[in-house]
């Protein structure tokens, strides 16, 4: 019965070829405008924070990417089982 749930479910392949693709995008944004970033981020004040929210962007795209990437290969989390007593 687990067997055919498995095969029932598609596989994201979609959105894993769109968050693949924003991530490339955004790295090839970051290594495009490097000096305008730096100049940016090097402000201070509130500008201290851009940093952190654009690791905080890169981190949940490519995390999105590599999680439906794992999905589409098959390799999923253990399930843990219940301990029954």
């Amino acid at each position: 019965m687990a067997a055919q749930e498995q095969h029932a479910r598609k596989k994201p392949v979609v959105p894993m070829l769109l968050a693949g693709a924003v991530s490339i995008a955004l790295y090839v944004a970051l290594m495009t405008n490097q000096d305008f970033i730096n100049n940016t981020f090097a402000k201070g004040g509130l500008y201290a924070f851009l940093p952190i929210a654009t690791a905080f962007i890169f981190s949940f795209i490519h995390g999105s990417f590599t999680g439906h990437f794992w999905t589409v290969l098959g390799v999923e989390a253990s399930k843990k089982k219940k301990e029954v007593k």
